[in-house]
């Protein structure tokens, strides 16, 4: 089984310019958790549920040390900048996951699984020549094994 054979066909997108308003009724509306973010149809990011929850969580300055005229942090700050980037979003291009995975509609149904899985992604999309054709979810493969085809 390859990605072209379950992937979904028709994908829902919106634009970096959109705002954080209209991607999350763009989700709610469509029973999705996440979609791809298209400019001049290429691909060039994904906004999920997690990049919208991450605007209302506790921002916490990291933990640092001042030492001889200079600072070390001791924790990441470069995920606090990350995160307040997002907080403070206003457009799609704010808050979307820019460093993407992709497929090709060749891709094993495994290797899709085994990269959601350790990526930690729920959602791949797939690009044929730099353009997008379907996107694969956890949910679609989740389907199929349903539905007996992975046997």
């Amino acid at each position: 089984m390859i990605a072209k054979e379950i992937m979904t066909k028709e994908v829902i997108t919106v634009t970096p310019e959109q705002t954080v308003k209209e991607v999350a009724k763009v989700l709610t509306d469509n029973k999705i958790s996440g979609v791809p973010v298209l400019e001049d149809g290429e691909v060039v990011g994904i906004v999920s549920e997690g990049d919208l929850i991450v605007r209302d969580k506790k921002l916490n300055f990291p933990n640092y040390v001042y030492f001889l005229d200079s600072v070390f942090y001791l924790e990441s700050f470069e995920k606090f900048e990350k995160d307040f980037k997002k907080m403070v979003g206003v457009k799609v291009k704010d808050i979307m996951t820019t460093d993407l995975i992709t497929v090709s509609p060749d891709t094993s149904v495994e290797d899709i699984a085994t990269i959601l899985t350790e990526d930690e992604v729920n959602r791949v999309p797939v690009l044929q020549d730099d353009k997008l054709i379907g996107i694969v979810s956890r949910g679609d493969i989740v389907r199929y094994i349903s539905e007996g085809i992975l046997d």
